[in-house]
């Protein structure tokens, strides 16, 4: 086998709904694995090691949501699939569950489903890393490299972090109105380390200030030639474990006005969370950063539980709507709802709003009917290196 195949474990109590599914993943260049058995499940998470899994919630043995627990407990990196025939607001409610438990849910599909939705899902996964040494990545039960401060720093020196451009589009036009920039490591032994990973060290090592100057410095280098003082803008994430005082909003600005890009074209995107830690502190930090022009978004809307009095006071000019919801929205009216409350709230409130997780034209056209300003991904552009970022200029609208 290739180390290059990717590998589909599937568990299912019916035998006709799990031969489906292995027909459709092997279409797709799956290696695939069915089994009834919680215990042959487990023994094949260990073993064989998986990149994807897909689960049904309703079992005699076991139900999904314990074995979505354990595999949580497992640390499973697995890209998983829930599938099943209960209520839809269960189904949600189970994805949810699993992804709060650090679980990588790709999708929740309701029973009985179409082909194409679970070829959308395994499309949407993207391809498998292999590393310097020849081991598979982001399988179950591989060994993970975590690296400390001084992996970081190295990498600092080695210039291995480089950035990744997502378009981010007019719903209602198709023109690119932005870039997400997306960090990323190629490390010169282990290979591509997730973002999920290195930013939650570089989060807990102290080292998260210096690796968003080094993000902002390289995606400025390429923005500004190109872009400087025109419509489109950049947008950068900042951590919930930043140092957000005005000594780094300084450093900031300083490397905007290096650069030649005003301050107004820059978004800075946080998330609700780390924006709600603390509403006095947040109010008037944020405060001093629209004064100095950058623009804020608040990422991931929708997912916290923060007072909306207490939201609607910070002083954001973008609300961003989680991608948990607009993946979903096809097949979800809870998601739709979410995201049409979200877009009337921004709306009433004189705030644009952008969804990230468009993955499909009817989506895109659900946004454009409640009037959600802007629009980001894979159906529209995937993240893309800094050539084929400079060459894209427009979404053709169905």
């Amino acid at each position: 086998m290739s180390n290059n195949t990717r590998r589909l474990l599937i568990l299912d109590d019916d035998p006709g709904v799990g031969q489906t599914i292995e027909l459709i993943a092997r279409a797709s260049g799956f290696e695939t694995r069915f089994t009834s058995s919680p215990e042959a499940f487990f023994q094949g998470v260990d073993e064989w090691r998986p990149d994807h899994i897909a689960i049904d919630l309703i079992m005699p043995e076991m139900d999904g949501v314990e074995v979505l627990a354990r595999l949580a407990q497992r640390q499973c990196e697995a890209r998983i699939i829930v599938t099943s025939g209960v209520d839809h607001r269960v189904l949600d409610a189970a994805g949810r569950s699993a992804t709060e438990r650090g679980l990588n849910i790709v999708g929740v599909l309701p029973k009985p489903f179409m082909p194409s939705a679970l070829r959308k899902l395994f499309d949407l996964s993207e391809p498998l890393v292999i590393t310097a040494t020849g081991g598979r990545k982001g399988g179950a039960g591989t060994q993970v490299y975590s690296p400390d401060a001084a992996d970081l720093q190295s990498a600092l020196d080695q210039d291995q972090f480089f950035a990744m451009y997502q378009p981010k589009i007019s719903c209602f036009s198709g023109d690119l109105v932005g870039f997400e920039a997306l960090m990323r490591w190629n490390h010169s032994q282990h290979g591509f380390i997730p973002p999920d990973r290195f930013i939650a060290s570089a989060e807990n090592t102290g080292m998260i200030d210096a690796l968003t100057e080094r993000m902002l410095d390289i995606s400025l280098s390429w923005f500004a030639p190109r872009y400087a003082r025109s419509s489109v803008r950049l947008s950068i994430n900042l951590s919930a474990r930043s140092r957000l005082d005005d000594a780094f909003v300084d450093k900031l600005l300083a490397r905007c006005t290096e650069a030649g890009v005003p301050a107004d074209q820059l978004i800075f995107e946080l998330t609700e969370t780390s924006a709600m830690e603390d509403p006095v502190a947040s109010l008037d930090l944020l405060t001093r950063m629209r004064m100095k022009g950058f623009h804020l978004s608040i990422d991931d809307l929708g997912t916290g539980f923060s007072s909306l009095l207490q939201l609607v006071r910070l002083p954001f000019s973008e609300l961003k709507v989680d991608k948990s919801f607009v993946i979903t929205a096809a097949s979800s009216s809870e998601s739709r709802q979410v995201i049409q409350a979200i877009v009337s709230l921004g709306q009433s409130l004189g705030i644009q709003s952008t969804a990230e997780g468009v993955e499909d034209a009817q989506t895109l056209q659900f946004l454009r009917e409640i009037g959600c300003n802007f629009a980001q991904g894979f159906h529209i552009a995937r993240p893309m290196e800094q050539d084929a970022a400079a060459n894209w200029t427009h979404f053709t609208l169905q």
